[in-house]
């Protein structure tokens, strides 16, 4: 069975996810917008009042918040990291479906994006919003930004594929990914804008370098160009997010693929 012939089947493991996941909460779906205030207010009074972060003017936007600078780039990063989390318990977390049901087993993986996904859509359109309201041209430009989200939806999807598969034979893939995505947050340019590293002359240049090639530094760029700047990316830049995108999307299906004959003894 493949995936696409299985669609209805991934649509109520989407459901159940959804419906799920604020079951007996008094706030319910309130928790999707509250949470990542939560996440941006902290951040917000570290970066902001207590170690004070200058946002970078907007061009041609000419915004000037370093609240809305930060919430452009958190808001693509934990969308991000949510896919990837989320992914890397879905065959674990579902052991009893996989070893008495026989399925593809990626739908699973793929319910858990499109969960993702739903929450993502609700936290950036109102960054849209309230991005408009404050005086961003985004509007010209949302065919792109949505054509960038596709993009990152594939990213984080071959991830979450390659992450799930491996956490069933690597029980601490869980903690090992923990101690990854806290230091490649802080390695990709979210509460801090990319100049701060090049302007720093302390930094060894192959350091700069690396960072440089960080694909989430990438996307966050282009996410900020956007929203935050209110105008279109280099093309180059798109497509080296397009060719990343569709290699991990590729490679992290292969893998589980390559995995997956054992799902069920191993889980």
């Amino acid at each position: 069975m493949s995936v696409v012939s299985s669609r209805e089947l991934l649509w109520n493991f989407t459901l159940r996810e959804l419906r799920t996941k604020y079951r007996r909460s008094v706030l319910g779906w309130t928790w999707s917008m509250l949470n990542p205030l939560a996440t941006v207010a902290i951040y917000w009074f570290v970066f902001g009042v207590i170690f004070p972060g200058v946002a970078p003017v907007g061009d041609p936007s000419e915004l000037d918040s370093f609240a809305l600078f930060l919430l452009c780039g958190l808001i693509p990063w934990n969308f991000f990291a949510l896919m990837c989390n989320m992914g890397l318990g879905s065959i674990t977390g579902n052991a009893g479906l996989v070893r008495r049901v026989a399925f593809p087993r990626e739908i699973l993986v793929f319910a858990n994006v499109t969960h993702a996904c739903v929450q993502f859509a609700i936290e950036l359109t109102l960054l849209c919003i309230v991005l408009v309201i404050a005086g961003s041209p985004l509007i010209l430009w949302l065919p792109v930004l949505l054509f960038a989200s596709v993009l990152l939806v594939m990213f984080g999807s071959g991830f979450a594929l390659a992450l799930g598969s491996l956490s069933v034979y690597f029980r601490d893939m869980a903690y090992l990914w923990t101690i990854v995505i806290q230091v490649w947050f802080f390695a990709t340019p979210i509460v801090y804008p990319p100049s701060l590293l090049r302007e720093n002359e302390s930094i060894p240049d192959w350091v700069v370098t690396v960072l440089d090639a960080n694909p989430a530094a990438k996307f966050i760029e282009v996410f900020r160009t956007l929203l935050y700047d209110g105008t279109g990316p280099a093309a180059t830049d798109l497509l080296v997010l397009a060719v990343i995108s569709a290699a991990t999307l590729t490679f992290g299906w292969w893998l589980f693929l390559r995995l997956e004959p054992r799902f069920a003894e191993e889980v």
